[in-house]
């Protein structure tokens, strides 16, 4: 395939994930306790980086968080909109630069999301350390384990469930844009 129709397919396809991630929120956001804590933005920023690489996947975790808030008034900007926005972003970057770096097999896909969700994570705690020493906003170690990884587990099994058989599918039907 041309690299014209790549770099269009790949466009089109960050679109469709960049709406996706800003309208997956209000379906989860009806679940009483649990919508926040299944990460909906991760899901599409994610399947972009491993679909359309690394450039693409920063992209939209650059943009989602922000035109969010823009459209809905959600996530509230400061200080959660803007840590994901880094984080979202590292998930996109890493999760395309792991997937293109390792053989093309199920066990890497596996590796790459879940080597993008710990690089998304220690940026997000990076990212709220420096919001905290410049802000009022308490972060500690202790807030970092429960945000990381406590309170962010139904979304981490989510992802570990959805995503690889979604990407794998989309592999299969020829998607996979190189």
């Amino acid at each position: 395939m041309t690299t014209t129709k790549n770099q269009t397919k790949k466009l089109v396809f960050s679109a469709l994930m960049l709406a996706t991630a800003l309208l997956l929120p209000f379906l989860t956001g009806q679940i009483p306790q649990v919508g926040s804590m299944l990460a909906p933005m991760h899901i599409p920023v994610l399947l972009c980086g491993l679909v359309c690489g690394a450039p693409y996947g920063l992209a939209v975790g650059l943009i989602a968080p922000g035109l969010r808030f823009l459209m809905f008034s959600m996530p509230p900007i400061f200080p959660v909109g803007l840590a994901m926005t880094f984080e979202l972003a590292a998930y996109g970057l890493v999760a395309g630069l792991l997937y293109r770096t390792l053989p093309k097999k199920a066990s890497s896909l596996y590796i790459s999301l879940i080597g993008a969700m710990l690089a998304g994570r220690c940026v997000w705690g990076i990212a709220m350390t420096v919001i905290a020493a410049v802000s009022a906003v308490p972060f500690n170690l202790t807030i970092f384990l429960s945000g990381a990884f406590a309170t962010a587990l139904p979304g981490i099994v989510l992802h570990l469930v959805l995503i690889p058989p979604v990407a794998l599918a989309l592999q299969k039907a020829g998607f996979v844009i190189d």
